[in-house]
């Protein structure tokens, strides 16, 4: 009796990875490159010296596989302890029943849409889930939003839900959203301005081509969410999360029959604190640069903020606990995109910002230190899965570079590459650059080791280093939204509650879809004549 084949634990494949690499040091030569500090618009990048390979003692690895979890646990602190962070923030909220209110009221509104035409020929939802999906798409162009999704799904699958979709499109709204813009990457400072700038383009350059790409990329991408929406809408049963959406169908149900509460002592209290540190922050810095790109605007966004909560979290008070935990939420979101975009703040600000958040959630509603602690603890056990995963991947590269075969397997694949055609070699930079998301998901980390390999590839072939640079930037984006090593993907997935196989699944097409679409987006750049390459 055959029996149908069932994707692995996504523990499983990667610590079978570790293992298939703890291998690979016993027969691969031991190898390195030369190495120098750079400086970028990013900061200092260690990126490796044109023609230093040199082969090395390799150090086969045994026992190390077992010590690989708590390495990679060392390695990636940054982002395991934000997604625990963000686990008990959220958890907080969701206590709140905030979020099922906001968006309950927002569907209520938005169903007011329909007396339109026009809307209602396009069909609200429809609208809703393109433009979020844009929104998403544009930040992660601009200035490479990805871990930052993780907080979005607690809002935007509940939303999917309630609109009668699957949890499989809240996660498509924000998440894939924000990938297809990584891929498209229009000034992003953290890869495409690190690509350019080891490359020797003048920063953020071909912006008209990258525009187009971005455009082409959503337009297929947001199609076929919709298409797949529509489906789901039409049969519920036809999603691949039904059953695991049992638990976000529940949510739904009770969201309209959800009592709102009167605001209480501690929640003036904490609309007048959260005042007072904006206020604060508004008088210290009164004008602050907001960056897009290589430009920047001067924009009094503070003090602006320090008005608007001074307003809606007056009114959100007086209406209920609910609804000035949901502009409080809001409030952070807008913190969220001022900070990254006006202040180059990194992990460890939004760990700060969303934990802020968390503690005045839990003063508004009414919560001693005790029931904060207690809740944010137990939703941060509720995404330890996500941080474990992190911690686990991070073994890989751990194996490959102790094994010191890392340099040896990228001097070899730039070898390969190098002796073909143009598009022979167009074409294997990016299958290169998308198998790669496997074992290194930092798309900083990336270009700081692999642009200087197709940089000097490009060179030996004559292919513009433009070209090489859009294979670099659009092979980072698509396959990171499948692969089981990626810390962001897993907790957005423990999130949202999608079981990683059923992910899997259900994403492989669209991301076939895209990596083939993003082949065919790659040849213009070296059969036709393009402004910037």
């Amino acid at each position: 009796m055959s029996s149908k084949f069932k994707i692995p634990h996504t523990y499983v494949i990667i610590f079978t990875i570790i293992i298939v690499a703890a291998v690979f040091t016993w027969f691969v030569p031991g190898g390195a490159f030369e190495r120098e500090s750079i400086t970028t618009s990013s900061g200092k990048s260690d990126v490796i010296k044109t023609n230093s390979f040199h082969y090395v003692q390799n150090a086969p690895q045994t026992w190390q596989v077992f010590s690989a979890f708590y390495r990679g646990f060392v390695r990636s602190p940054k982002i395991i302890v934000f997604i625990l962070i963000l686990g008990g923030a959220f958890w907080l909220l969701n206590e709140s029943k905030a979020i099922d209110m906001g968006v309950y009221a927002f569907l209520k509104k938005s169903d007011k849409l329909n007396k339109y035409k026009l809307i209602r020929y396009l069909g609200v939802n429809n609208i809703i889930i393109a433009i979020v999906m844009l929104i998403f798409s544009f930040f992660g162009a601009i200035f490479g939003m990805s871990e930052e999704t993780i907080a979005f799904v607690i809002i935007f699958v509940p939303m999917a839900i309630s609109m009668g979709y699957d949890s499989i499109v809240g996660v498509c709204m924000c998440f894939v959203g924000a990938g297809m813009g990584f891929a498209g990457c229009l000034m992003n400072p953290f890869t495409l301005g690190i690509a350019q700038e080891i490359s020797g383009l003048q920063l953020f350059s071909g912006l008209e081509y990258r525009f187009f790409i971005w455009m082409v990329i959503n337009v297929v991408g947001i199609s076929y969410v919709l298409w797949y929406a529509s489906r789901v809408k039409k049969n519920p049963k036809k999603s691949v999360v039904y059953d695991d959406d049992a638990y976000w169908r529940e949510h739904h149900s009770k969201a309209d029959m959800q009592v709102s509460q009167g605001p209480v002592t501690s929640t003036w209290i904490t609309y007048f604190g959260v005042l007072a540190a904006i206020i604060a922050s508004a008088f210290i810095w009164p004008e602050n640069p907001i960056k897009l790109g290589a430009n920047a605007f001067m924009v009094p966004a503070l003090p602006f903020m320090a008005v608007l909560f001074a307003i809606t979290g007056f009114l959100s008070v007086r209406k209920s606990i609910q609804a000035f935990v949901l502009n409080i939420l809001i409030f952070t979101i807008l913190f969220l995109v001022i900070g990254v975009t006006g202040f180059e703040w990194g992990l460890l600000e939004l760990a700060a910002l969303f934990f802020s958040m968390a503690i005045a959630a839990g003063i508004a509603m009414g919560k001693d230190p005790n029931e904060i602690t207690r809740s944010f603890i137990a939703g941060a056990r509720d995404i330890m899965g996500a941080a474990l995963v992190v911690g686990l991947a991070g073994g890989i590269i751990v194996i490959l570079e102790d094994g010191r075969i890392i340099d040896t397997i990228l001097h070899s694949i730039s070898i390969s590459i190098a002796g073909t055609g143009k598009i022979t070699t167009l074409s294997l930079m990016y299958l290169f650059q998308s198998g790669m998301n496997m074992i290194i998901t930092s798309g900083t980390a990336k270009a700081a080791l692999i642009m200087p390999i197709l940089r000097d590839i490009s060179d030996m072939v004559s292919l513009s280093k433009q070209a090489t640079v859009t294979a670099f930037h659009i092979g980072d984006g698509f396959t990171n939204m499948i692969t089981p090593t990626s810390g962001v993907l897993i907790g957005v997935l423990e999130v949202a509650r999608i079981p990683f196989n059923k992910w899997f699944s259900w994403a492989w097409k669209l991301i076939l879809v895209l990596v083939f679409l993003g082949w065919i987006l790659l040849l213009p750049t070296i059969l036709i004549p393009l402004n910037g390459f």
